[in-house]
């Protein structure tokens, strides 16, 4: 006998993820190889994008009686979409797999614990940038205050999961919170471009943001800060809760359109990549579909406008004995939904001093994913300590990043892996300041 939940599931499947997308898939196996779960699970076809392509198809269908084991395929999946570049169909996964997040949060009767969990994080924490700033300043009143020093020297971290206590150790040390300056016009500016500034990059990372000012001010952009912007809604989108991410996408769209601007620049891959599908997202919105993807063609990442506007030229006079060893580790939606692959290596070959050698795995996930890495540790863990054998082999110095979550993902590998004397990860922002200054 089927049960209600199996039901209702159902319904939910049919009522909101696109048959016509779930049709596509071929059952081919070019996603197989660029897939991190499938490579880690062994080859199980279960954790692989066509294995849950057919959940989805099968439970759409009332083929199969939804229970646990179909939760944990669809969460344990990264949502890396590495499988669409290599997919010959075109099947676009990550909208499916968002779309059945978001059927599976709808029927879906959570724990307590996740009920809290859910709305400090996305009614909260990702909605009201005022929430992310005190947040912040607990973590700096934690550093600061040497409590930070003592929990370590305690061992209090080990009463945490392996993965929180590397992060922990990976946090940059943050700054006092200051006012930003308002951005000066250059004289004679050559674009204007709206900064989309991001949660987590205006807070934890805010030097990273300063520092993006500068690189533009340096190449002559006027940069406009629109202050009603909001989180992205990525992490929303990627976690089930698709209305709330539309609500940010429309809050963002709304702050965005009142400028003239040539280019919306960010600096954060996967804020980026969301930022970027907002026309799907937002579809069937009536008012905001047109509007959306005018929103959509302004979306740049900063390593391909810095190259636009000539930084190469810049990087050549560069002077430096001494050379450094980098490699480069792509953000997963920077690569596989901007399509952003070369600009960063071109920038990073550019370089005088610098000997870029590339990175085998560069574009399979680091395990990162958001905050994949706090739900599904194990799995996060495995990921990451098979990329740290393959960054050992390349014997680099440097990993350049260009996403918080892989930077702090990277740092994380590199003091699990013994290799906090030898290696240190950057963003490619900060690093090519750092070279410029």
């Amino acid at each position: 006998m089927v049960s209600v939940e199996a039901n209702r599931m159902r319904e939910a499947f049919i009522e909101r993820v696109d048959e016509e997308k779930l049709l596509d898939c071929m059952r081919c196996g070019f996603c197989l190889p660029s897939c991190p779960t499938y490579i880690q699970t062994g080859n199980n076809e279960v954790h692989s994008p066509r294995g849950r392509i057919a959940i989805m198809k099968a439970v759409r269908d009332g083929f199969v009686d939804w229970d646990s084991s179909l939760e944990e395929s669809i969460n344990l999946c990264l949502g890396c979409r590495a499988c669409e570049p290599a997919c010959p169909a075109g099947v676009e996964y990550g909208h499916l797999l968002e779309q059945s997040r978001d059927a599976i949060q709808s029927v879906k009767n959570p724990s307590l614990k996740e009920k809290v969990s859910r709305k400090l994080a996305f009614d909260h924490l990702f909605k009201d940038q005022s929430k992310m700033v005190g947040a912040t300043k607990l973590v700096r009143a934690y550093q600061a205050s040497g409590l930070q020093k003592v929990a370590r020297k305690i061992g209090f971290m080990n009463l945490f999961p392996p993965m929180m206590k590397e992060m922990e150790k990976a946090l940059p040390k943050i700054p006092k919170s200051v006012k930003r300056e308002i951005p000066v016009k250059p004289p004679k500016s050559v674009v204007k471009v709206a900064f989309f500034t991001g949660c987590l990059m205006d807070t934890v990372f805010r030097q990273t943001n300063d520092r993006t000012i500068q690189l533009l001010q340096l190449l002559g952009c006027e940069i406009v800060i629109p202050e009603e912007q909001v989180c992205c809604g990525a992490l929303h989108g990627h976690s089930g809760e698709l209305e709330k991410a539309k609500v940010n996408a429309r809050r963002n769209i709304n702050a965005f359109e009142q400028i003239d601007a040539d280019y919306i620049v960010n600096n954060a891959g996967g804020c980026g990549a969301f930022l970027y599908e907002y026309g799907h997202l937002l579809a069937d919105d009536v008012e905001y579909a047109e509007r959306a993807k005018t929103f959509d063609s302004k979306i740049i990442d900063i390593s391909s406008l810095i190259l636009e506007l000539g930084i190469v030229q810049k990087l050549a006079e560069i002077q430096k004995d001494h050379v450094e060893l980098v490699t480069y580790q792509d953000s997963c939606h920077l690569r596989n939904v901007n399509r952003v692959v070369s600009e960063p290596r071109e920038l990073l070959k550019a370089i005088p001093h610098v000997d870029y050698v590339e990175l085998p795995t560069a574009g399979l996930c680091c395990g990162s994913a958001g905050i994949y890495n706090l739900l599904n540790q194990k799995m996060a863990l495995k990921i990451l300590d098979s990329k740290m054998d393959d960054v050992k082999g390349t014997n680099a110095s440097v990993i350049i990043t260009t996403n918080p979550g892989c930077l702090l993902q990277m740092r994380a590998g590199i003091h699990r892996a013994g290799l906090s004397e030898k290696v240190r990860s950057e963003h490619i922002v900060d690093y090519l300041i750092e070279i410029l200054s």
